[in-house]
């Protein structure tokens, strides 16, 4: 018989070291929205929440640098229409 054999130490991936350098690669790529946050703690080694209230404070304390204009277009909406 042909049993598959599974080696069970390939499954487990290795632990992260958390560092202050992993932590601010993640926190930019979550600023940036170019790393999801389950990516983000993966990342650094992290569980998710974490990761959420790690996020919450570079945002207290990082100065955005984006600025909302005020003559944006307004994005037009539909009629709501009745189908009867």
């Amino acid at each position: 018989m042909g049993l598959l054999i599974i080696d069970k130490t390939k499954l487990v991936e290795p632990k992260v070291k958390t560092t202050p350098e992993l932590v601010e690669q993640a926190n930019m790529a979550l600023f940036r929205a170019k790393m999801t946050l389950p990516a983000a703690a993966k990342h650094c080694g992290m569980t998710q929440k974490e990761m959420k209230m790690t996020f919450w404070e570079f945002l207290k304390y990082h100065p955005k640098d984006y600025e909302i204009t005020e003559n944006t277009t307004e994005v037009s909406r539909r009629q709501e229409s009745r189908m009867y």
